[in-house]
Formats: structure tokens, sequence, C-alpha cells
């Protein structure tokens, strides 16, 4: 994990934005969400949620239009220029932490899986 924070650099310097709005942008990509559930999708408060949606919306990368069902509520999704940042992200290496180094490729595909169902499980209880 310690290796984590030169990966989110990399990303940030590859794409000049701050990580919280790759993070907005990464949750965008599974299809549009209202700022409510982006912001519970980051873990973060609507207002903050907010300011990043502004910000990536005057930079092009998102879109928000109306809810088709609650006249209420906006709906933001991704757009081509945001699906091209994220797929610069996709292109900056992470470095392998020194702990994992010495790992076979058996053992990396044991951890992958392991790191896979708990991915998993996350996700599952955020949809609760």
């Amino acid at each position: 994990m310690d290796s984590r924070g030169d990966w989110r650099r990399k990303v940030t310097d590859a794409t000049g934005l701050p990580f919280s709005r790759i993070r907005a942008l990464k949750r965008l990509g599974a299809g549009p969400m209202t700022l409510k559930d982006l912001a519970d999708a980051m873990s973060t408060d609507a207002p903050a949620a907010t300011v990043a949606i502004n910000d990536l919306e005057n930079r092009g990368l998102v879109e928000r239009y109306p809810h088709p069902e609650n006249r209420r509520a906006k709906l933001v999704s991704i757009t081509a220029a945001g699906r091209s940042v994220m797929a610069a992200t996709r292109r900056v290496v992470e470095t392998t932490p020194p702990a994992l180094q010495g790992l076979s490729a058996t053992d990396i595909k044991t951890l992958r899986s392991i790191l896979d169902k708990i991915v998993a499980h996350q996700e599952s209880r955020a949809e609760d």
C-alpha cells in the first residue's frame, strides 16, 4: 500500500486532475448517477461531490441532465473526453511494492483472487 501514493501522484501528473476528480470519473464509468449516489459511492458528502462535479463539468469531462423519473434530481454521466482521461489513468504503471516483489506467479494469482473477493464484498455492501 505504500506505493499507492506514488501511483496516485503519477495519475495526477498524467491527467492534470486532483485524484478526487479521478475517483469521481471512475465511479461514473459504470453509468450515470445522481450526485447523492455519487457522493455515497465516493464516501464523501454531497457538497464535496458537487464541487468535484462542477469542476469536471467545467472541463467537459462530465455532463448533467434531468433525471427521467425524479424532477428534483439530476443525473451525471461521463463524456467521451472523461473516458479518454480514464484511459490515460489505466496507462499509468503501478510500481509493485517491495513486499510483493518476491512473490511467485501462483502467489500473486492467489492474492489477486483474495483481493477481488474483498472488493466484491465491499461493493455488495455499498449497494445495500
